[in-house]
């Protein structure tokens, strides 16, 4: 991982993909670059794929998406290992950038990044309103679930963490289930 020295705004890093490098985001007004790992490309592969088959099996499930721009605030901009937005959400041919938050976010574990994801990005998830949030560790084979118990809730109240030999669903994906050790493997 990488740190930029300088801060800067959500809206000046908005403005300028072409001179940034691949695989940034802006976490507190400080670029971070990430270079994962093969457990995680492995994960975050048959994530989107098993999602991708739920949501092409059925009209009106939604879109499901690999790493783009998601303002959260005025000084981050993160870029979620997967997302997925409910069918009112779908993006539109030619639409270049995700319009408000996803309904779902994915993190999967990086060396360099796993400490941030939970202690920064879980807590700005959960203030900005994302319904759930999964946190996949490819070192202790888990998935971390954050959900909130109903669509008001202001919290992600409902936690829990799947091992491998669990079963991965959610409320918002209905008809969607995985075996976790699938995600690793296994």
């Amino acid at each position: 991982m990488a740190v930029a020295a300088s801060h800067m705004s959500a809206s000046d890093y908005l403005a300028t993909p072409e001179s940034r490098p691949e695989r940034t985001e802006l976490v507190n007004g400080t670029v971070i670059v990430n270079e994962p790992k093969l457990p995680h490309a492995h994960a975050q592969g048959t994530l989107y794929a098993r999602i991708r088959w739920w949501v092409d099996e059925q009209p009106g499930r939604g879109h499901v998406g690999l790493p783009t721009d998601v303002l959260i605030d005025a000084a981050n901009v993160f870029a979620p290992d997967l997302w997925w937005v409910g069918p009112d959400r779908v993006p539109t041919e030619g639409q270049l950038d995700l319009v408000g938050l996803p309904d779902l976010v994915v993190e999967i574990r990086s060396p360099s990044t796993w400490a941030r994801d939970l202690a920064v990005k879980l807590p700005m998830y959960e203030t900005a309103s994302v319904a759930e949030a999964w946190f996949v560790d490819t070192v202790a084979r888990s998935v971390l679930v954050f959900r909130r118990s109903h669509e008001g809730s202001p919290n992600f109240d409902v936690s829990v963490e799947l091992a491998a030999d669990d079963v991965l669903a959610s409320p918002m994906l209905p008809g969607f289930s995985l075996a976790v050790g699938t995600v690793f493997g296994s």
